[in-house]
């Protein structure tokens, strides 16, 4: 048996620069960094999760295609968010006026901005307090509306900027509200 010694502290330490190269050189391994700096390897989803992503990022392609108002993004997009964590939400979006400010450095790497909206879909591997913390931490790095859907439970945890989290049980629907105008999303796709 060969064993393999590996340096944590280096991957702890790393520079956001560091962090991306990492990224790029292992294509295979999906990471994020929370705000603490925490390297987090994400395993990837399985068959039903994996369908319902692609289910429910269609209807925000055919919503984000007619509206014309921003960019839309999906799992493998890492943003290093203001508030210091690198992440990668299921589906993210930003208003067209946001991301044309960017360089195309900025929008070729991992875009040094926060989305205006983050979708989790919960997975049989995630824990749900992580993700609450992780949509906590999306909001307090500047999006303006999450949702954290948890099919088990069909329930969806709505986050809004100064707002107390609203949790809503089997919706049949959910709401763009402001931030995504006119997106409604028919739950049937995601139950």
């Amino acid at each position: 048996m060969t064993a393999y010694t590996v340096d944590l502290r280096k991957l702890l330490e790393m520079t956001d620069e560091q962090f991306y190269e990492l990224c790029r050189d292992n294509p295979e391994i999906k990471f994020e960094r929370n705000v603490r700096g925490d390297l987090v390897i994400m395993s990837p989803t399985g068959g039903e999760t994996g369908n319902r992503n692609i289910e429910i990022a269609g209807e925000f392609v055919l919503w984000n295609r007619q509206a014309k108002l921003g960019k839309l993004f999906d799992s493998s997009t890492g943003f290093k968010l203001p508030g210091g964590g690198n992440r990668s939400p299921d589906i993210a979006w930003i208003c067209q006026d946001r991301w044309d400010v960017l360089t195309t450095e900025q929008k070729e790497k991992f875009p040094p901005i926060a989305p205006d909206f983050v979708l989790e879909l919960m997975s049989p591997s995630d824990s749900l307090l992580e993700l609450r913390a992780k949509m906590q931490e999306y909001l307090e790095s500047g999006v303006q509306l999450g949702w954290l859907i948890d099919r088990p439970s069909r329930q969806v945890e709505i986050y809004r900027v100064g707002k107390a989290v609203e949790t809503l049980e089997n919706p049949l629907r959910l709401s763009g509200e402001t931030v995504l105008p006119g997106l409604e999303l028919d739950m049937q796709i995601v139950w």
